[in-house]
């Protein structure tokens, strides 16, 4: 996996090699593993109040909220030139 750092917003960044999956926030089983990892201290909100519109999940364990669509992120994650999303 790669080893560097993929910018998902707002000046954050992850580890490209840490990542497991990206996925969509709007589906219940995601919902629900969002509140687990707020109950557990590993949820991560890199959204500055945005709407959350991916949520990265990590090898640790880590839930990240990013205001950054799921395309976007993985074309980042995968060193493809990203679309201009704003950000």
């Amino acid at each position: 996996m790669k080893n560097f750092l993929a910018n998902i917003g707002f000046g954050n960044v992850v580890s490209a090699g840490r990542v497991v999956a990206v996925v969509n926030p709007g589906s219940s089983p995601i919902k629900k593993l969002r509140e687990e990892a707020r109950e557990r201290g590993k949820l991560i909100d890199a959204t500055e109040g945005k709407k959350i519109r991916s949520i990265i999940i990590t090898d640790s364990d880590h839930i990240i909220l990013s205001a950054i669509q799921v395309e976007t992120i993985v074309q980042r994650i995968s060193g493809q030139k990203p679309s201009v999303d704003g950000l």
